[in-house]
């Protein structure tokens, strides 16, 4: 056994104890709204709507909730974060220059968002990954494992430079901002991970591969699969754990793991432990504790103060879009399990009652752990059924279980036919002996099982369901052709409008189609 995989171990339990906080998450929240605007009260968003007078209130978070809008990406670049964007203006909703903008690709049909991330942030995405690792020691990891390495997939770290700032991929930001005494324990180092081109750098990783002894991943879980299937191929291994004997944990985040889920065991030759943690561009903001219980602990103390909006027609439009600036909004002390939730975060990088674009529902109030359900704009609703991706996910699990397919990627639609609606399924199995009508007659079923509005339309208007199979690249080459290929790349599993459009042409035009 590694004495200093003991020591390590040891101090991660330590950690652990040490650092959870005594005061509870409404307290943390209450406080850390303060925070925020005591930091930012001389910021030019700040002078605007007082941030002086809302921190002395009485109730601080009432005050800002009553004075400050509640706004989308569109809504907040515009105004204010183009002017730190474009012109390096400091002090306009965080004080100082901006020095990285993270560019979230997402699954949204509007080209790259820039996202402001500042140090501050960044402190407190440190923070809450180091409370992380010291809860990994839940997760039954061997001590010597702690001295083995992490395989880190993302984007290149390859930065660009703009004025005074440095933009790209948050996970490329992340790794150069990563502490130096931990770059011994990474992989693939940043002589590949400063290959700006993906296929490049799977490559190189593939290359180098035999030479690591992987303990850990970090990954999205579709760059996982293709860097697995890469590695295996390129040295015609039956399974990973020929050549990484100790890889038993992957940490996981951006779209749902259930669909990867069979693919990714089929590359491995041992059972896998996953973690899922709640990351994005916009900051940390939950992860798994615990083994056998899927669900998320939000993380109320580092920089991000959070708002739960009623994901419902009282405050939602048909497209997914917030119907009043002044929308009707709840704190840990109100909410209740099994409500889908929109989220506004307010944050250390001066992002104000923002609209995130995720839908939550929380599992345990009382512990407040959660599970994201799908996005604003990602529901199914041409005619009232109201499918969240969480639904469809669950309906790609039963097909899975029902019929072995081997479901890869998948995307949905809704489309007009006549008078009534019809979902169109594109999807890729591996079973090639699995039909359409097969395909859709597990998912309907488990839809119908899990969603009493879905059921409803299915007798009424939503008179029809099909699907179209695809090869599994074909997702992959139209997210390349989008300019999409990287570390943070999904395939949306809703698609509506242009994007849908293009995503047609763009088959309908492929050769293996």
């Amino acid at each position: 056994m590694s004495l200093l995989g003991t020591i390590i171990r040891r101090g991660a339990k330590l950690g652990a104890l040490v650092d959870t906080p005594r005061q509870s998450p409404l307290e943390l929240q209450s406080q850390q709204l303060v925070d925020l605007l005591k930091e930012a009260r001389y910021t030019a968003f700040g002078l605007e709507y007082n941030f002086q007078d809302l921190m002395m209130a009485d109730d601080p978070v009432q005050a800002f909730k009553k004075v400050v809008p509640a706004t989308d990406y569109n809504g907040i670049y515009e105004r204010w974060w183009s002017k730190s964007h474009l012109e390096d203006a400091p002090d306009v909703c965080w004080p100082g220059v901006t020095p990285y903008y993270a560019l979230s690709s997402g699954t949204s049909q509007a080209s790259s968002k820039y996202i402001p991330v500042t140090e501050d942030l960044l402190r407190g995405m440190k923070k809450a990954t180091r409370r992380l690792f010291f809860d990994l020691t839940n997760f039954g990891i061997p001590s010597n494992n702690y001295t083995r390495q992490v395989m880190v997939i993302g984007s290149t770290t390859q930065l660009q430079r703009q004025g005074n700032h440095w933009q790209g991929d948050l996970s490329g930001i992340l790794g150069l901002n990563r502490p130096f005494v931990m770059e011994r324990f990474y992989r693939p180092g940043r002589h590949i991970s400063d290959i700006p081109e993906w296929g490049e750098r799977i490559e190189k990783i593939a290359d180098e591969a035999p030479g690591w002894d992987v303990a850990i991943a970090v990954s999205n879980p579709m760059w996982l699969q293709l860097v697995l299937e890469r590695i295996i191929e390129k040295h015609k291994l039956s399974h990973i754990h020929e050549i990484w004997p100790h890889y038993s944990l992957t940490l996981h985040g951006g779209v749902m793991l259930a669909p990867y889920i069979p693919s990714i065991n089929g590359l491995l030759g041992r059972e896998m432990k996953y973690v899922d943690n709640y990351n994005a561009s916009e900051g940390f903001f939950a992860y798994q504790q615990h083994p056998g219980n899927p669900s998320m602990k939000l993380i109320a103390d580092c920089g991000i103060f959070f708002e739960f909006v009623p994901f419902d027609e009282d405050n939602f439009d048909e497209n997914g879009d917030l119907k009043s600036d002044q929308p009707r909004t709840l704190q840990l002390d109100e909410i209740r399990e099994g409500v889908h939730y929109a989220l506004l975060i307010s944050s250390a990088a001066g992002a104000w009652r923002y609209l995130l674009g995720d839908t939550i529902q929380f599992t345990n109030v009382e512990n407040t752990e959660l599970r994201i359900t799908g996005r604003t704009k990602h529901f199914l609703s041409a005619c009232g059924e109201h499918v969240s991706v969480d639904n469809l996910t669950a309906a790609v699990k039963a097909v899975d279980e029902q019929l072995n397919a081997g479901v890869g990627e998948f995307a949905v639609s809704a489309v007009r036919e006549g008078s009534y609606w019809a979902h169109h399924w594109y999807v890729s199995l591996e079973n090639k002996s699995v039909t359409p009508e097969e395909f859709i007659r597990v998912a309907d079923a488990e839809l119908c099982r899990l969603n009493d509005d879905y059921a409803v339309e299915r007798r009424y208007a939503l008179r029809n369901v099909r699907a179209t199979f695809l090869p599994n690249e074909l997702f992959i080459d139209w997210l390349s052709n989008r300019g999409k290929m990287n570390g943070q790349a999904k395939i949306p599993r809703v698609m509506k409008g242009t994007q849908l459009e293009d995503f047609e042409r763009f088959i309908s035009n492929h050769p293996a189609h």
